[in-house]
């Protein structure tokens, strides 16, 4: 009896992972050690990360100026929101900026990580000067920026009227502005996409290649039939995080066109318009709301590239 209850006690430990008899509480308890060395990370992120999201969406019902009471306003400033003229232009700005940067950027990533992959010799030079930009300070890159697409004396302009062309004046102009912005943005992340995209397409197979080119298939058809159906998890990869880095551009218009956002508040993003309206306008309040509604259009833009992506995929 002795040997068949030591048996029936070892199976319940074995299957329900404590010593029979012991409670489940005093187990959890057990690894307080191991709780109190992640304690520093959980503690970090209740403070910046916890409390700060928390506090944005309490102030965001509240009416505050960074110096008096807070006053409960309920959802008066999302009504206010909605019907700013400011923030519907702000919004296209960025959604515009989004597609004219984001799109140019993975492509042409794409191309440089292709042709970087078939090269022979220096590979790790050309990686190091992809990923300067990325690396540099943006603020001075747009400064920089600032100096080329300027009126007078922008090397951009230099080109046309070499060209023949007459010169543009880019930074006072809408479309100008966001061509400037644009470009700019490009110029940052092409180097960082392309790094990520090398990665993915040292992990394919070579073998595939070489079946391929058995069974007679060009390069195009190579790639299509094979690249981009294997970079499809890193190709979402790089959609998510441009889409959570374009729809937050703030730096860039802010630097070369200021906080009005230039002509016609062309430059005008929403980051850019939470930034006045919380620390020019010192509408806090609003701020807030505006914060909420930059979290919402990322979630909603994310939701929509994972659900094309990843559906194209199931189907396949």
């Amino acid at each position: 009896m002795t040997g068949t209850a030591t048996v029936q006690a070892s199976s319940t430990e074995a299957l329900t992972g404590s010593p029979a008899g012991r409670r489940p509480g005093r187990r959890v308890w057990s690894y307080w050690r191991f709780y109190l060395a992640l304690s520093p990370f959980y503690v970090l992120f209740a403070v910046f990360g916890l409390y700060p999201m928390v506090s944005t969406i309490v102030l965001a019902f509240q009416r505050w100026d960074g110096l008096s009471a807070r006053r409960f306003t309920g959802l008066d400033n999302f009504r206010f929101l909605v019907a700013d003229p400011t923030f519907w232009q702000a919004l296209k700005n960025t959604v515009v900026l989004f597609l004219m940067s984001t799109v140019p950027t993975l492509a042409i990533a794409l191309v440089l990580a292709v042709m970087l992959q078939s090269a022979v010799r220096f590979t790790n030079v050309y990686r190091i000067a992809y990923f300067i930009p990325n690396v540099t300070s943006l603020v001075a890159m747009a400064i920089f920026f600032s100096s080329v697409f300027s009126t007078n004396f922008g090397l951009v302009n230099a080109g046309l009227r070499a060209l023949g062309i007459p010169q543009q004046d880019w930074l006072g102009q809408p479309w100008g502005i966001k061509i400037a912005i644009s470009t700019m943005i490009v110029w940052q992340w092409v180097g960082y996409n392309t790094l990520i995209y090398l990665a993915g397409l040292q992990a394919i197979p070579r073998e595939q290649y070489e079946a391929a080119k058995v069974d007679g298939a060009g390069a195009v058809r190579t790639f299509f039939s094979i690249t981009l159906p294997q970079l499809r998890p890193v190709v979402l990869f790089t959609v998510i995080i441009s889409t959570i880095g374009g729809l937050q551009t703030f730096t860039e218009p802010q630097v070369m066109v200021g906080n009005s956002g230039g002509t016609g508040q062309s430059g005008m993003t929403v980051v850019l318009f939470f930034y006045r309206a919380a620390f020019l306008d010192n509408d806090y309040g609003y701020a807030a709301a505006i914060a909420l509604s930059i979290f919402l259009l990322v979630l909603l833009f994310t939701a929509i590239n994972w659900r094309i992506f990843r559906g194209r995929g199931e189907d396949r």
